[in-house]
């Protein structure tokens, strides 16, 4: 999900070209045709990226932009490196898509992981621990190849001027920007920047994780995966976890964590919650009360 311009809010960018269920039938039939006789039916559509469900066990997942065109080649290359040593399932593609039939970027054929996002069936505190032991997985050093990316992993500093104006903006409109949530960020823009770089997933809030019976099953939208700030991600645990209990479980599961370590984690907390809320309130109710509940939640 990467951010738009913030000086004037808008919401989701709307598809570059036309996908439906008959293109990706043809691009099937004419790369993956052993694929082609199962059915297709929609199933999502983000910023980036829109879904279709393939059969009962697999997805295809094609880019809507060509801004992000190359986060799905980040995926292809990288995340089935990772997903033979993750806790959780993560879909890492099991084939690949080419530009062809007037589709112009590359595509994925990914395994379907059953649940709902973590926004709408939040996970069961017994999870915490999992997901704590989940990050810990992930957050290992990366090679001096791994994907770059100008707005995740990168110290909060670089992000103040967009997240300001923002969260300006916001105070004119709802009633969530308190002195509170002011003095938590500024606490955050202000914590050093005391770890070493590691993967991260990059984009971790609650839309990204699946949650079934209040289990988590798994990890999606991997597109923002890059080499940073481990706060980035630990920002996910403000996210999923309502009492700040079952946030130690999570913490406790994951490993010694500094506290300006904390302190830039509930940073990014605030900067995903101000993102969608400030983008949310444009066309997206759903980003807009997930937006607005990470934000209460994290100075109460």
């Amino acid at each position: 999900m990467p951010d738009p311009r913030p000086s004037v809010p808008t919401g989701t960018p709307p598809a570059e070209i036309p996908i439906d269920e008959a293109l990706v039938c043809r691009l099937l039939a004419d790369q993956h045709p052993d694929l082609a006789h199962l059915p297709v039916r929609a199933a999502d559509a983000g910023w980036d990226n829109a879904m279709f469900r393939l059969g009962e066990h697999l997805a295809v997942r094609l880019p809507r932009r060509a801004v992000v065109a190359k986060l799905i080649e980040h995926e292809q290359q990288w995340l089935p490196r990772l997903a033979q040593r993750l806790p959780i399932a993560v879909p890492a593609a099991c084939r690949l898509g080419e530009a062809a039939l007037d589709y112009p970027w590359r595509w994925s054929v990914v395994p379907w992981i059953d649940g709902e996002s973590a926004d709408v069936c939040e996970p069961d505190e017994s999870q915490a621990a999992r997901f704590g032991q989940f990050l810990r997985s992930l957050h290992i050093p990366a090679p001096p190849q791994a994907p770059a990316n100008p707005v995740r992993g990168v110290p909060l500093s670089q992000r103040a001027a967009s997240a300001q104006t923002r969260i300006e903006r916001l105070a004119t409109q709802t009633g969530v920007i308190t002195s509170k949530l002011r003095h938590i960020w500024e606490e955050a823009l202000e914590a050093p920047l005391d770890v070493t770089s590691s993967w991260l997933h990059g984009d971790l809030h609650s839309r990204n994780v699946l949650v079934q019976k209040g289990v988590i099953t798994g990890v999606i939208d991997w597109g923002d995966i890059t080499s940073g700030d481990c706060a980035t991600d630990l920002a996910a645990i403000w996210m999923l976890f309502a009492e700040a209990r079952v946030r130690d479980d999570a913490l406790a599961a994951y490993g010694v964590v500094s506290n300006a370590t904390m302190l830039r984690a509930k940073g990014w907390a605030v900067l995903f919650g101000v993102l969608l809320l400030d983008t949310g309130l444009v066309d997206n109710p759903r980003n807009e009360r997930l937006g607005e509940r990470i934000l209460r939640r994290i100075v109460t």
